[in-house]
Order: structure tokens, then C-alpha cells, then sequence
């Protein structure tokens, strides 16, 4: 069986080190806000060249924090992308705004930028672009929409770690950029974490603030927050994960670069635009044969999976509100896009497995 993402294989590779760090949270006993957290703030920060960094419980709670922190809430509209999870979405409505989706890039899958101008309205106050798969959103020509129109911008980077645009990373480039440590995501925890990373010290004490019950002190509350703490034990194991990351993220570009070149004259490939690092937090293709492929792969033991098979304006929860809405590339996406396996610890022989299933299915 090739599996979407190999965790146990990961595991085993770090298991001196985790082990270790984990009994070491476990002999301290601070398992809330203690010096693994502190730590990994400082450590992700400098990683990211970030001058803020504010660890949450997850990455939907990073991106509601973000919203929170700027202010946003009922009577306000946040543009955003209709492809993409739907934490997107949901942390928009949890503050009490509005989202307005906005169609894709053909090729990135990511936010159309000259689409965003149509959308502003008087209620407009951000945008969340998301750098979906890895691949970094264009933030040069978004960045340029939201200074025009003095708009807050808060990157959705749950699947970018490590990722670059223009020489700077993901997550530094609007006001807010908000990471998910998700088991599965290219650093990931052992459950569920999050962070922010924010420009200025200001943002960061009222993140820190937010993500503690509205708390800067004990038992002193000047606003209704989260409780929204990452877990001690969550980081320290992802102080150890952060060392290895950058290696992770070289070993999926080979799969990538491996897949490609088995797979350029049969499928749409996934795009990387010149501008900077690609991490392929998945590998998404496009295929008018998408069904038989994912069969064939099936049959073969070899996962394979949909993100996202229905966009956000099409999902129930939203189908009403959005019900003359057509963003017609989102939807054309969705109807044929297929995820391979990746994860660092792909061999060439597992990649080739997959290629061959894969040509076999299209070409038959």
C-alpha cells in the first residue's frame, strides 16, 4: 500500500529526539504556555523571518485570531477563494463577517488576483488569499489591490510552510499569516496546532491576549477571547520536526520533479509560477479521466484523493447565500482535480509505481 502521507515512517526517523523531548514535558509538568512553546515562538519566528510569532491550538483558531486582532466582525466582508478548505470560510463567519469568494488562476489554483477589485465593496475591510497545495498566491499583485484600497491582507498558510514568493516566505508579506501543524501538513504536530505571524509587537500582545480568554493577566479580562493555547507537548515536538523541515520540503519537490516527469504528456501538472519555492503540500493534477485513474490506483493499493471535490459557494452550508453565484474555473477544477501521494519519505521506486498505474489508466 502507498498511502497519501507515511506519519509512522517520519516518526521512526525522529523517534530518539521526540521521545525524548516528549518525556522531558512529561518530567517538567508545565504543560500549558511553558518554555517548549516560548521556544518554538521564537525558533519559527527566525525560520520565517517573521518578526512575530503567536502559537494557537490549530490553524482555523490561527486564522479567526488574525480576523480578531484586525478588528473584523459583523458588518464587515472579507474576500477570499472558493477553492480551499473550508477553515477559510468558517473563520470569517465565526467572527461574524461576510466572506465574497472569488474565482481561481487556471494554473495555480490560487486566488485570481484582477478578480479581487470587482469584489470590493463599503464592507470590504480584508483579504485571505491562500497559498493553496504549496504554491505560493500571487501577493505582489494582491498586495498592490490592497494598499490601493487600504484593505488588511491575512495570508492562509496552513499548506505553505516553507514556502517563498519574491524572496521572502509565506506568512511575512501581509499583516497576518496564519500556518496550520495539522499531522499531515509539511511541519506537523502530533495533533493540532497553530500559529500566527505578525508585523508588529502591538499585534502580537493582543494575539497573545485573544488566544488566552482575553487575558494579558491572571484572572483579568478586557475582552471576550479563545481559549486557544498550543500545547506544550505539540511543541516540542515540533522544535524537533523544525529542524528537519527544510530537508522535508527538498525531498517532495523530487517526488514532484519526479512525477512530472513521468506524467507531463498525460495530465495538467501542477504549476510552479518562477517566482519563488513550491513546498507540494499535495500534488494536484488535472484530468478530464480523474475517475479512472483514482479506480486504477485503488486497484493498485495506492491512495489517492479529492481537494476539494465541491467549492465553498457550492458547499450546503453556503449554497443558499450563494445560490446565483458561478465562479465557473473553481468549479471546472474541482470537477477533475486528483491528489497523488507525497511525503518525504516517497522512494523513486514507490514514485515510478505510481506513474506507471497512472499512464497505464489514461492511456488504456
Amino acid at each position: 500500500m502507498i498511502p497519501m502521507v507515511d506519519l509512522q515512517h517520519q516518526y521512526h526517523q525522529l523517534k530518539a529526539d521526540i521521545d525524548q523531548a516528549v518525556l522531558g514535558v512529561l518530567e517538567g509538568t508545565q504543560f500549558i504556555l511553558g518554555p517548549n512553546v516560548t521556544s518554538f515562538e521564537q525558533e519559527v519566528a527566525r525560520h520565517l523571518g517573521a518578526p512575530h510569532a503567536v502559537s494557537c491550538a490549530s490553524g482555523t483558531d490561527a486564522l479567526q485570531l488574525a480576523l480578531l486582532a484586525s478588528g473584523i466582525g459583523p458588518g464587515d466582508e472579507v474576500i477570499t477563494t472558493a477553492f480551499t478548505f473550508i477553515a477559510t470560510a468558517e473563520a470569517i463567519c465565526q467572527v461574524g463577517a461576510t466572506p465574497v469568494f472569488v474565482d481561481i488562476d487556471p494554473r495555480t489554483f490560487n486566488m485570481a488576483p484582477e478578480l479581487i477589485e470587482q469584489a470590493i465593496t463599503s464592507a470590504t475591510r480584508a483579504v485571505i488569499p491562500v497559498h493553496l497545495f504549496g504554491q505560493p498566491a500571487d501577493m505582489a499583485a494582491i498586495s498592490a489591490v490592497c494598499n490601493r484600497h487600504r484593505l488588511i491582507v491575512i495570508e492562509d498558510c496552513a499548506q505553505s510552510f516553507g514556502a517563498t514568493t519574491q524572496g521572502r516566505m509565506t506568512g511575512t508579506i501581509g499583516a497576518f499569516g496564519c500556518f496550520s501543524f495539522f499531522p499531515s501538513k509539511n511541519l506537523g504536530c502530533c495533533g493540532d496546532g497553530g500559529l500566527v505571524t505578525c508585523a508588529t509587537a502591538e499585534a502580537a500582545e493582543a494575539l497573545r491576549a485573544l488566544r488566552n480568554h482575553g487575558s494579558k493577566k491572571r484572572y483579568h479580562h478586557d475582552q471576550i477571547g479563545l481559549n486557544s493555547r498550543l500545547d506544550e507537548l505539540q511543541a516540542a515536538i515540533l522544535r524537533v520536526k523544525l529542524a528537519h523541515v527544510e530537508r522535508f520540503n527538498q525531498e517532495r519537490r523530487r517526488v514532484a520533479k519526479r512525477y512530472a516527469a513521468g506524467l507531463k504528456d498525460l495530465v495538467q501538472l501542477p504549476f510552479e509560477d518562477g517566482k519563488g519555492l513550491h513546498v507540494y503540500h499535495q500534488y494536484t493534477l488535472l484530468s478530464e479521466h480523474r475517475d479512472t485513474i483514482m479506480t486504477a490506483l485503488n486497484n493498485n493499493q495506492i491512495a489517492s484523493a479529492i481537494y476539494y471535490p465541491i467549492p465553498l459557494h457550492r458547499q450546503e452550508v453556503f449554497r443558499k447565500q450563494y445560490s446565483g453565484q458561478s465562479l465557473p474555473v473553481a468549479e471546472s477544477v474541482a470537477a477533475r482535480c486528483l491528489s497523488l501521494p507525497i511525503y518525504p519519505e516517497l522512494t523513486d521506486q514507490q514514485v515510478d509505481r505510481v506513474v506507471a498505474v497512472v499512464r497505464e489508466a489514461v492511456t488504456c
